[in-house]
Parts: C-alpha cells; sequence; structure tokens
C-alpha cells in the first residue's frame, strides 16, 4: 500500500462561520485572518494506491461552478484535482473508488464534471465506484434549510444515474472495521448527518481522515466548533471522545481543512486533548 496526498485546491472562509462562538481573539492566534476576516482553507484529498485498487477519498470543489460561485471562496493558490493527481504518477481514469466522507461542496464537487458539450454533467472519474451511505445520501438529497447551500445537486445526483454509485453499510454503532474498503470507518453526526472519517493502518501507525470533524489544528479545544455544524452539541462528545481516544492511541491525524499543517499528533494535557506534533506526509512516511 502507498498514500499520496492530494491537493485538490485551496480557498478561503469566513473566520467567524469557521469557529462558530469563540471570540476571534482567540480563534486568531491560530488561525489568522485577512482584513475581510477570511482565513486559510485547504481541499487535501487522500490516494490510496493498493494493489489493482486506487481510492481516492473526497475530491474537492471542482472546477465546474460559476465564477459568481468561486468568487465568495477567494480561491489561491495553483493545485488542480488533475493536476495533483499528475504529479504522483495517476489519471482520473486509473482511479477505482471514490470514497466521499460526506457529500457537502467542498468534499465532493471534484466527482462530477461538464461534459464536452457542457450540455450537462457525468463522472470525472468513469471507472469508479462512488462510495457514500443509505442515511446520508438521504440527508444530502433531501437536504434541511440550513445545509441546503451545500448540498447541491449536480454534485449528487449524477453519481446516481451514471450507475456507480454503491453505499457502504451504517453500522448499529460509530465505528465500523469491515467495509469494502479495507479500512476502518468513525460515523460522526454533529456537523453533518453520518459523515465518515476513515481509519487507515499504513506503515505500522493508524491514519484518520479528520473531513470536518477537526477541520484544522486550531480546532482541537472542544468548543472550538464550527458554526457549520448542524448538532454542535452532538459534535462536542463526538470530538471529545475521539480526541481522547487518538491521543491514548498516538493516532496520526489527517488534516483535510488546515492550508498549513498537514498531519498531526496530540496529546492529554491539564487544558485537555492539545496539538502534540506537526508532520509533513513526506517527512512522516518517506
Amino acid at each position: 500500500m502507498t498514500l499520496y496526498p492530494i491537493e485538490s485546491g485551496n480557498f478561503k472562509l469566513d473566520g467567524g462561520a469557521m469557529f462558530g462562538v469563540v471570540p476571534k481573539s482567540l480563534w486568531s492566534r491560530t488561525n489568522p485572518a485577512d482584513q475581510n476576516n477570511m482565513i486559510d482553507m485547504a481541499a487535501r484529498c487522500l490516494l490510496i494506491e493498493d494493489g489493482s485498487r486506487l481510492t481516492l477519498i473526497d475530491t474537492g470543489m471542482g472546477n465546474k461552478q460559476s465564477d459568481k460561485f468561486f468568487g465568495y471562496y477567494h480561491q489561491w493558490g495553483d493545485h488542480t484535482l488533475e493536476g495533483s493527481l499528475q504529479r504522483v504518477g495517476f489519471h482520473p481514469n486509473d482511479v477505482t473508488d471514490v470514497f466521499m466522507t460526506h457529500l457537502h461542496f467542498d468534499h465532493c464537487g471534484g466527482s462530477i464534471q461538464w461534459n464536452n458539450a457542457r450540455t450537462g454533467y457525468e463522472p470525472a472519474f468513469k471507472n469508479a465506484t462512488f462510495w457514500s451511505n443509505k442515511d446520508h445520501w438521504q440527508w444530502a438529497t433531501q437536504p434541511n434549510r440550513r445545509e441546503k447551500a451545500s448540498f447541491l445537486k449536480e454534485n449528487i445526483l449524477p453519481m446516481e444515474e451514471s450507475g456507480q454509485l454503491k453505499f457502504v453499510e451504517t453500522p448499529s454503532d460509530s465505528f465500523s472495521e469491515s467495509t469494502p474498503l479495507d479500512f476502518g470507518i468513525l460515523f460522526a453526526d454533529g456537523h453533518t448527518d453520518k459523515q465518515m472519517l476513515p481509519h487507515i493502518s499504513y506503515q505500522g501507525k493508524t491514519l484518520v481522515f479528520m473531513a470536518d470533524l477537526l477541520p484544522t489544528a486550531g480546532h482541537l479545544p472542544l468548543p472550538y466548533v464550527m458554526g457549520y455544524d448542524t448538532r454542535p452539541l452532538l459534535t462536542l462528545p463526538e470530538k471529545e471522545a475521539f480526541l481522547n481516544t487518538a491521543a491514548d492511541k498516538g493516532y496520526y491525524l489527517f488534516l483535510e481543512h488546515d492550508a498549513h499543517n498537514q498531519v498531526i499528533t496530540v496529546k492529554h494535557t491539564e487544558k485537555g486533548v492539545r496539538l502534540d506534533r506537526v508532520f509533513t506526509f513526506e517527512e512522516l512516511f518517506n
């Protein structure tokens, strides 16, 4: 097995929205804002090469939305999903599986693209199976008013229409060790219903793809919960339980949205679980 971080593009979001009720004077210590109160964000995906299987976890925003849409997110840098795949020697047609932690546009938008005539949409990964779960799929295709702007039908419905969509089973408890993709999945409901966090065993370490349970290293203190979370009072115990386990077991946390920290470890302190060490992917695994 070989893992590759795939940078699909950087953007900015409002710092207040990213930290909810926490004052700017606190969150700006770790996530400084620009003059418009925007903070740096990444859309960092993960590619797993395992024998004949090539699995991509999340796909970023994609490039099919309008200039007006992207104008809200202040994209920066030169990373693209296809360019990052090419840099590690792969083409989108090589991908066999696309695993989506959840179906918000910044996590699955790159899964679907315009067709050549720009008259409709098609899978960006023509030979891949797209993986979600039934509960989250229903949540995304029948969205509540608060999340409706994050669940874009052009990102979601073409997966089903293509015949390439499959679902992983939702376990009775929060963690499933047996999945079709050979990694464990932690299910979390605070950010959105049945978000999935892959737990990958690699080179003697457990690497956890954090998605939106822990967007950045600056979100480690328990009350630092995004304003985007639909059930923030559920995020709190989910996050606390996970971080305690991560500190106990020495997990390596792969941060999807932290533009400046790729992988971190955490430790117990008198103030709770806090940052231990920061790694680039290369120094940790190469």
